[in-house]
């Protein structure tokens, strides 16, 4: 019996440090209101949910309010369900920054948004660029690294990544 996409992808989430939860779309302003750890900062989704209609995301922060923000709400069109990575576009929107900067991020994605693997991906990704799409970020669990030494997170990124699934309907 083969494991489906999205629960593989969130097996992976799981390995490498990242919650995830699935909900319907008229969950995700509940939901994120729910995970979110104030102040919140966040960039428009680059599809249409009402999440713009929640009053507690600052989605237009000044470099003081991001630099204060614990939070940071942004969306991806690209999961990879086999090693657990999501695809954040550098939009003028100021994704990156909200998914680095804050100590928690929430990502949210469409479930038919999860590709099943990496071959799979770089062909998404090759797609973009031939549209003229330049800078995406890959990112793979909450920051870590252990390039001087002991493993340490939260370094150049959050400390703690949760995926909000949004569920086919």
């Amino acid at each position: 019996m083969s494991m489906s996409t999205t629960a593989q992808f969130r097996s992976s989430l799981q390995t490498v440090g990242s919650d995830s939860v699935v909900v319907g779309y008229d969950e995700l302003g509940p939901t994120v209101d729910k995970l979110a750890h104030g102040p919140v900062v966040g960039a428009p989704l680059p599809f249409e949910t009402s999440l713009g209609e929640s009053s507690a995301i600052n989605f237009d922060p000044t470099a003081a309010e991001l630099r204060n923000s614990h939070t940071g709400v942004s969306g991806s069109e690209l999961g990879v369900a086999s090693v657990g990575t999501v695809a954040i576009e550098s939009r003028p929107h100021g994704d990156e920054i909200v998914s680095l900067y804050p100590q928690q991020h929430l990502l949210v994605i469409r479930e038919g948004d999860i590709v099943p693997d990496v071959a799979t991906a770089f062909r998404w990704l090759g797609d973009r660029f031939a549209e003229g799409r330049r800078s995406i970020i890959l990112a793979t669990g909450p920051s870590a690294t252990a390039d001087m030494g002991e493993l340490v997170t939260g370094v150049h990124g959050p400390h703690e990544v949760t995926v909000v699934i949004l569920a086919d309907e």
